[in-house]
């Protein structure tokens, strides 16, 4: 397995809420993202997921409260818990999550990402 460079990825790409893979773990993918703007309310029934800023600050709502991250900071949102990711200037983060898990979650939609492991080498 090659050293993953996260700057190095992440200079690869521009557009926003689009996680690519960069490297895979057991049936777990690591993936970068840059975001911007406020995503959509949505849930991920069957599995958690790991937000790891990397550059920037974000903001993940949730029905009972705010949490706030900024560079070196992850949250795990537990799964069945509902969320909105909010980036108010552009922010570069790193998921984890089960292969196959759709950015959207139960949501579907306009910002649903298409699968994406072009920067997997």
């Amino acid at each position: 397995m090659p050293v993953v460079d996260l700057h190095e990825k992440l200079s690869r790409f521009s557009d926003h809420w689009s996680p690519k893979v960069v490297a895979r773990m057991n049936d777990y993918e690591v993936k970068v993202v840059k975001l911007q703007g406020e995503f959509t309310w949505h849930t991920h029934d069957d599995t958690d997921e790991l937000f790891l800023v990397v550059d920037g600050v974000l903001t993940i709502q949730l029905r009972d409260g705010d949490v706030t991250l900024t560079a070196g900071q992850l949250y795990v949102v537990p799964r069945g818990v509902e969320h909105c990711p909010v980036a108010e200037g552009e922010v570069s983060a790193l998921l984890i999550e089960p292969a196959g898990v759709v950015n959207t979650g139960d949501a579907g939609g306009a910002l649903t990402a298409t699968y994406d492991d072009s920067l997997l080498d």
